[in-house]
């Protein structure tokens, strides 16, 4: 198999600035650091017994100079970048296709649209995003600079996006008792808190990966399964006879390519998410029976509402949020979005925004950003700070500060 020319050129292309380490039959892996920059290499390690092979997810200026126990300091000035990596690990592999689309299908809501998914070889699922389209800095860090970090928190706050849903599908496609029966797992193993718990039987490694972390190789084989580990345009039309050496069609230009920035909108909102869930409880408690109306709004939001050029959809999420923290019912947001996005110079697709509400309805209710959060208000260019903004720290706090101002002024 490793000796297609097609495929060895795929591998050394794919290896350019990053560690690839073999492992063997026996399942050990080679030493490391290694690189990929010749057949020869590649026929060498496969003469000596190597059945598959494995690269970082990060990209360096030179994988040679990585050594054991360096500090972070001195990998983020060797590392250039990173591809998010989504790694779904699962032992059924229907129940990974179904993980694998609702990823898929979070990344879109995101806008993100050059990500590339491969099979795992086995039962798993890989949904890649490349580096060429993360915004260039995330709150003032360079995002070379921002694994495994970013990486964390972007894969828990979309587990926790497709939660409910990857629930709802599992249980709708096979019901409880032929997911006990299948997965050989009893019902306590499978339940939490008394609902059922989808991440009992698939989970998404990369909410515990660290730096260096390796995934399988496109194009290598799986040492216990010996299927290749191929990329995939339709997962849920995939059948394991497709990654069978012999089948193996070589895609060109996978993991290449996006529009730089094209993700900068999934970095902010996993950003965000962190601290919002630290928010939602004392949120709860303070919610406004009686919606608090526009003429208490601070500055920021009025200028949003007038119409904008740039950062319509991050002023969707921050509309959404501010709006529900101050008491509006969903049918007063939905319609003031749909007539704010009328004043925009250049209105956002209507099915974007149905999509936020959508989504939305169905999680709690968070905070907008604070004040200080530089990707939003500042960023966007509405923060016009009126004096009752001095020791204001959110939106919502201005309102609820307005209003309390004009009951005791009557």
């Amino acid at each position: 198999y490793y000796h297609r020319k097609d495929i060895r050129e795929e591998m050394l292309r794919l290896a350019e600035h990053r560690e690839v380490v073999p492992r063997y039959k026996d399942g050990g892996f080679g030493k490391r650091p290694q690189t990929l920059k010749y057949e020869k290499e590649l026929e060498k390690w496969v003469r000596e017994g190597a059945v598959s092979f494995h690269m970082s997810e990060e990209r360096w200026i030179n994988p040679m100079m990585l050594t054991p126990g360096m500090r972070k300091e001195e990998m983020d000035k060797l590392r250039t970048g990173w591809d998010l990596v989504l790694d779904v690990d699962t032992n059924f592999l229907e129940f990974g296709k179904i993980c694998a689309r609702l990823l898929i299908k979070a990344l879109k809501f995101h806008e993100v649209k050059h990500y590339f998914v491969k099979f795992s070889g086995r039962t798993g699922w890989h949904i890649i995003v490349p580096y060429e389209t993360f915004p260039k800095e995330v709150n003032g860090i360079p995002t070379s600079r921002l694994f495994p970090e970013a990486a964390i928190k972007i894969s828990q706050y979309l587990m926790d996006m497709i939660r409910n849903k990857l629930s709802d599908e599992l249980l709708d496609s096979f019901g409880f008792e032929e997911l006990m029966r299948r997965s050989g797992k009893k019902y306590e193993d499978l339940v939490k808190e008394e609902e059922f718990d989808p991440y009992s039987l698939i989970s998404i490694d990369s909410v515990a990966i660290s730096s260096r972390h390796l995934f399988r190789m496109p194009y290598s084989l799986n040492e216990k399964s010996w299927l290749v580990s191929i990329p995939v345009k339709n997962v849920m039309k995939f059948e394991l006879e497709q990654a069978r050496p012999e089948n193996v069609v070589v895609e060109e230009g996978f993991m290449e390519g996006g529009r730089p920035g094209e993700a900068k909108q999934l970095f902010i909102q996993a950003y965000e998410y962190e601290v919002m869930k630290e928010r939602e409880v004392s949120l709860a408690r303070s919610i406004p029976k009686r919606a608090i109306p526009k003429q208490f709004f601070p500055p920021c939001i009025k200028n949003i509402l007038k119409g904008l050029e740039d950062g319509r959809k991050r002023s969707v999420f921050i509309l959404i949020n501010f709006l529900r923290s101050l008491g509006w019912d969903f049918d007063s947001i939905e319609k003031e979005l749909y007539e704010w996005n009328k004043r925009n110079k250049e209105p956002l697709r209507e099915n974007y925004i149905a999509s936020q509400l959508k989504w939305h309805k169905k999680n709690p209710i968070y905070l907008p950003p604070n004040c200080d959060n530089r990707n939003y208000y500042l960023d966007i260019g509405v923060c016009q700070p009126d004096p009752l903004c001095k020791g204001i720290k959110n939106p919502v706090t201005y309102s609820f500060k307005s209003r309390r101002r004009y009951r005791k002024s009557r």
